[in-house]
């Protein structure tokens, strides 16, 4: 039997209050209706005796003390489903965000604060702490290598801070830190359509846990160093990488400081379908005729529910099944901006609380192992390590791959050394003719 909790009645509600004073409309809090809409379609619900609703209210009653030091604003990946299905709209991610600031900084977890301290290091904005020099070593030398083991891309170009180009290229940490070679099928997509684009060696980082810290000064700065970077080189589009998080906190990071720039602040899927469409990318799902493999796909919270809607989400399918076959494509359910996020996000990865991240993920786990997919594109970066992960944890036989791996694949210019999240099933399939 649950205990009644005693409200004293002349307590402050101190965080009710910051909350009505700073944020918009008070996130509607005082609209609450009690429904639990919130909670019974969150993946955090339950975990550490906490869930939207049961959050929300406590809130609302000023149990402040409480609610102090709750590790489950750690918990909640601030996807923002709950927001999606709330008939009155209440901003629920917006009071989490507020409660995890209200945390002195150096008791949030580890994992994330060292994260946002390692962008901001040097001019990089690189979370790993890579530096700009080594990132222009990185690609220099991948370059190279692609030059001199792979006959028909000796064209190949990886424009590092040039002037005037028409897309500034952001890229997530991890593939100049650890997969290297998982740049390449991106800079081939590039060449193939003639995009005239760039790195810059400020800035390139794509990635900014200092928001998922909850830290505004620092997420402000992280984001106006990369925008900056990509207005002083005079380009016109900022270009994400396939990175949710990345994304929405360039593109909201503008709106929320009031960062003045004429620069088009876009997902990659986005171009992906558009070039598609205008014949500039001729993907072939001929491949997958007679091996009817199937596939199916997250949407990242981030790129689609939080920021760029469900067309994102069409192109996204668009682009799947122009390299797969129709057929073979098979969504979950729900899907669009009503999917279930993966528990990647939020700054789970490197949040600490691995257990609870596990236990959140069984929802997106679920779904993927409904559809019978062999594959799950993941166009995201913290998507496609926390469904791998996931995979791993409950023994799933899925695989987990990058967009950029499929349309590679589909367009028959994936090379061996870019295969690696492929199975047994895919791995020698539709392979370059010279690695044949």
């Amino acid at each position: 039997m649950t205990e009644a909790v005693k409200l004293d009645k002349g307590r402050e509600a101190a965080f009710k209050k910051k909350l009505m004073d700073k944020l918009p409309n008070g996130v509607n809090l005082n609209m609450c209706l009690t429904c639990g809409v919130c909670a019974s379609g969150c993946p955090a619900t339950g975990l550490r005796d906490m869930d939207p609703r049961k959050f929300v209210r406590m809130v609302a009653l000023g149990m402040d003390e409480e609610l102090n030091k709750h590790p489950w604003v750690w918990l909640c990946s601030q996807c923002q489903r709950c927001v999606y299905v709330c008939p009155m709209n209440i901003d629920i991610a917006a009071m989490v965000f507020e409660a995890r600031s209200s945390w002195p900084r150096e008791e949030r977890p580890s994992g994330i604060l060292g994260s946002c301290d390692m962008a901001l290091r040097n001019g990089s904005g690189s979370a790993m702490g890579i530096s700009e020099e080594d990132f222009e070593w990185v690609v220099g030398d991948i370059l190279d290598e692609v030059h001199e083991d792979q006959p028909g891309w000796e064209d190949l170009k990886a424009p590092v801070n040039k002037k005037g180009a028409h897309f500034f290229v952001s890229q997530n940490s991890r593939e100049p830190g650890v997969e290297p070679e998982e740049m390449i099928p991106l800079w081939k997509i590039l060449h193939i359509v003639g995009a005239d684009w760039t790195y810059g060696t400020r800035g390139w980082g794509g990635e900014n846990y200092c928001m998922f810290l909850a830290d505004d000064e620092n997420w402000e700065k992280v984001a106006r160093n990369s925008i900056e970077s990509a207005m002083e080189l005079g380009c016109k589009v900022y270009l994400n990488t396939e990175c949710g998080h990345s994304t929405y906190s360039i593109w909201k990071g503008q709106q929320r400081y009031n960062i003045e720039t004429d620069l088009e602040i876009a997902p990659m899927v986005q171009y992906y379908a558009k070039w598609i469409r205008e014949g500039k990318l001729k993907p072939n799902s001929d491949w997958n005729k007679d091996l009817k493999i199937k596939f199916t796909c997250q949407d990242p919270c981030q790129q689609v529910r939080k920021s760029f809607g469900d067309p994102l989400a069409d192109d996204l399918r668009f682009v799947i099944k122009t390299c797969v076959g129709e057929e073979n494509f098979i969504d979950m359910v729900p899907n669009h901006s009503n999917n279930f996020c993966c528990g990647g996000g939020g700054g789970y990865l490197q949040s600490g609380y691995n257990e609870e991240r596990l236990k959140y993920g069984e929802i997106k786990k679920d779904q993927i192992l409904a559809t019978g997919a062999d594959y799950c594109v993941t166009p995201c970066h913290n998507c496609h390590d926390q469904i791998h992960k996931l995979a791993d944890h409950y023994e799933c036989k899925y695989h987990t791959i990058h967009l950029w791996t499929l349309i590679a694949l589909a367009l028959g210019v994936l090379g061996e050394t870019e295969r690696i999240y492929l199975g047994p099933d895919l791995v020698e399939v539709n392979l370059p003719e010279s690695q044949e």
